[in-house]
């Protein structure tokens, strides 16, 4: 897929106030720091499109970006450790949870998560959360290049292999690194996968 426009819509709070849901939607969410900000720049090639900022919790909303005029990017605020107080986090929850259960065009949400660390139970949680709700997802291990290969393929099957422990069917998964001396590695394949997700997307459509 080639990224030939990428242009911020809107930011708030409520998913009534979304744009209209008649494009496939795919959101972006993890940890705060994950990297999100830095990996939606790098997957639409456009470097300033999402605020990047050393300190956690800087997405606060619910930001929509329309790429291509065809499909909808969405960063979501990171959950886990913020430097925000207990009840903006709280109330972060409740929109990330309104969002995933009512936008019907939610067609999958990229679950990031940092290669560099031993599997997070905050990860595993929120990723019970989306199962339990049927949520459709896949994960996409960032920072790759802040390790060796070898690192970040030992840190990806670990995580993986606690997935196995109460999932019987894994989700697609994809490693990436957005900066440095092997940035933009996967984003070739994930951007295949949403163009792939897209088409059939309108197979379903065109059958309806």
């Amino acid at each position: 897929m080639v990224i030939r426009d990428a242009r911020f819509i809107c930011s708030n709070t409520q998913v009534a106030l979304c744009p209209e849901p008649t494009r496939p939607e795919y959101a972006f969410i993890g940890r705060s720091n994950v990297g999100k900000s830095s990996l939606i720049n790098m997957l639409t090639g456009r470097s300033g499109l999402a605020k990047t900022s050393s300190l956690p919790g800087k997405t606060q909303l619910i930001n929509h970006f329309l790429i291509n005029d065809e499909w909808y990017l969405v960063d979501l605020p990171g959950y886990g450790y913020a430097r925000v107080s207990k009840e903006s986090r709280a109330n972060w929850g409740k929109m990330i949870r309104a969002y995933l259960a009512k936008r019907e065009n939610l067609t999958c949400v990229f679950v990031l998560i940092d290669s560099r660390l031993e599997p997070q139970a905050v990860d595993l949680e929120f990723l019970t959360m989306l199962g339990e709700m049927g949520v459709p997802f896949v994960l996409v291990f960032t920072k790759a290049d802040k390790q060796s290969g070898s690192r970040t393929a030992h840190n990806v099957q670990t995580f993986l292999a606690k997935m196995r422990e109460t999932w019987d069917e894994l989700p697609r998964h994809f490693i990436t690194s957005a900066t440095g001396r092997t940035g933009r590695t996967g984003r070739d394949e994930v951007l295949a996968f949403i163009g792939e997700v897209n088409g059939q997307v309108q197979e379903a459509e065109g059958n309806a």
